[in-house]
C-alpha cells in the first residue's frame, strides 16, 4: 500500500477533523476501538490499580473529545500520537493525585506541553514514557489484526493465529488443524498481506 506524503497528510487530517463533531459516531467508535487498549496498556504500567487504569482510560477519551476542537494537525509541531500521550500522562497524574485527596485536570494544550503532569512518581512515570512508542505499534498491529479477523473466515483465521501468533511452526499447524502445508503457507500469506496493509492504512489516520 503506498500513499503520497501529501495524501497521508490528508486523510489524517480529515479524520481528526471528523472527530470534532459529537454526532459522528462512527469515527469516535473507531478511535475508541482503537486506542482504548493503548491508553489501558500504558497506564497499568504506571502501578495504577485496575479501576485507577479504568478511569485513566474514560478521562482520557472525555479530555480528547473536549479538547479536539482546539487540536491542529501539524506534524512538524506536535504529532497526534505526541498529544495523546501527553493527554493520557495528565489523566495519570490525576489518579495518582487522588490518592493524595487532590485532583487538578488542566485542559491538555494543542502544543503536547505536559508540565503539569511531571508529580508522576517515578518510576510510574518512566514506565509510561519509555514504552509509549512501542505500546503505539503493538497497538496498531494488534488493531489491524482484529479488524482482518473480522473479515475473513474463521478456518482461515484459525490457521493464521496458530501458525503466527501463537508461534508454531507449518507443520506442526497443519498436523494440529488436519490441513496441507500448502493452505497454511496460503492462509499465512493472505492475511499477513491483509494485516500490512491495515496497519499501513491506520498510519494514515492517526500518527
Amino acid at each position: 500500500m503506498s500513499n503520497s506524503p501529501e495524501k497521508v497528510i490528508s486523510t489524517r487530517a480529515s479524520l481528526l477533523s471528523r472527530l470534532k463533531h459529537w454526532d459522528d459516531q462512527k469515527s469516535w467508535q473507531d478511535f475508541y476501538d482503537i486506542y482504548s487498549r493503548l491508553i489501558y496498556g500504558a497506564a497499568i504500567k504506571t502501578g495504577l490499580s485496575e479501576s485507577e487504569v479504568e478511569d485513566v482510560v474514560q478521562d482520557t477519551i472525555i479530555a480528547v473529545s473536549k479538547a479536539i476542537r482546539e487540536f491542529k494537525y501539524q506534524p512538524e509541531n506536535c504529532s497526534f500520537k505526541t498529544w495523546l500521550h501527553s493527554i493520557t500522562r495528565r489523566q495519570v497524574a490525576n489518579q495518582f493525585r487522588k490518592r493524595q485527596g487532590r485532583v487538578l485536570e488542566p485542559l491538555p494544550t494543542p502544543d503536547g506541553d505536559d508540565a503539569e503532569s511531571r508529580d508522576i512518581p517515578d518510576p510510574a512515570s518512566q514506565a509510561l514514557d519509555t514504552t509509549w512508542e512501542r505500546d503505539w505499534e503493538q497497538n496498531l498491529f494488534q488493531a489491524a489484526t482484529d479488524r482482518v479477523k473480522r473479515r475473513v473466515s474463521p478456518a482461515q483465521f484459525q490457521i493464521f493465529e496458530y501458525l503466527m501468533l501463537q508461534d508454531h511452526t507449518v507443520s506442526e499447524t497443519a498436523r494440529t488443524l488436519n490441513i496441507s502445508a500448502g493452505k497454511v503457507y496460503l492462509a499465512k500469506h493472505r492475511i499477513s498481506a491483509q494485516i500490512k496493509s491495515e496497519v499501513a492504512y491506520l498510519r494514515t489516520k492517526y500518527v
